[in-house]
């Protein structure tokens, strides 16, 4: 009996949730699930509560997404990760990357690599490069209750700003979507609220191994953003590694140079047996 559990764990294959960030839709984590299914991994990537199944969809209903805020995200993918046989990896981009630190703050996951993760409580820079790109929604107190969609520059600005304006342009009208505004104001104001919804238990010891990633690019999340964040795990035991990638901007994991930052979350993983 023993042996055939044994077995039967062998082969059980991990799974890997993706969650991804404001303006992207799940279906633009294609080919890492492909890469990953590839690599002997179970794939998965929900959509934010309120996302249609696709793109032109969601764009449709962009009253649907309105008001969602960042534990309205964290109850929709806690309860997803439950139905799951085990404990899955957790894979995040932007806002994808803070939701999956808090999870694994929570030993909802595995490990969990957060790519160009969105500013939790307790990271004290702002850049103004991270100040230009919120403007379009933080400009207008309203968009607190709704949803807000960029435009190509808005896009090209805060995503596609280490591309080609061809390519920025392209990724743009593939790939985005309305998103709501309510995480933008909770990240903007999360150091003078004590009860923000971008807390995150950073000094958890018993989580698994956690990897944040930077584009030095990027106008979004600044590196400075990812690396302060990083610092605040420095009482936490667990292994939390940073990794920069200097010429790389916030379409880092949908743009033409994804498989550089997709192989090496894979080693990473691999290398904690994850």
């Amino acid at each position: 009996m023993l042996r055939f559990v044994i077995i039967y764990l062998y082969m059980k294959k991990r799974s890997i949730v993706f969650v991804h960030g404001l303006w992207l839709h799940s279906t633009s984590w294609k080919p890492w699930m492909d890469f990953f299914t590839k690599a002997g991994y179970e794939v998965f990537a929900p959509g934010w509560p309120g996302d249609a199944a696709t793109v032109a969809e969601t764009r449709k209903h962009p009253e649907k997404i309105a008001g969602v805020g960042i534990n309205d995200a964290m109850e929709h993918y806690s309860k997803f990760i439950k139905t799951l046989d085990d404990k899955p990896i957790l894979i995040g981009h932007s806002f994808g990357g803070l939701l999956v630190q808090k999870l694994l703050g929570e030993n909802v996951g595995a490990g969990a690599v957060a790519i160009d993760p969105a500013q939790m409580r307790g990271v004290l820079p702002v850049p103004l490069a991270q100040l230009k790109s919120g403007f379009p929604i933080l400009k207008n107190p309203f968009n607190i209750t709704m949803s807000v969609s960029l435009t190509s520059d808005e896009f090209r600005y805060g995503f596609g700003n280490a591309i080609s304006e061809e390519e920025s342009n392209k990724l743009y009208k593939k790939w985005t979507i309305p998103a709501p505004g309510k995480p933008l104001f909770s990240g903007a104001f999360a150091n003078f609220n004590p009860n923000t919804e971008d807390q995150v238990d950073t000094a958890n010891a018993k989580r698994g191994p956690l990897l944040l990633i930077s584009g030095g690019q990027d106008h979004t999340v600044p590196t400075v953003v990812t690396k302060a964040a990083f610092k605040l795990y420095k009482d936490s035991s667990a292994v939390t590694e940073f990794k920069e990638f200097p010429d790389r901007g916030h379409s880092l994991t949908i743009d033409s140079g994804w498989k550089e930052i997709a192989e090496y979350s894979l080693d990473w993983l691999q290398k904690h047996s994850l």
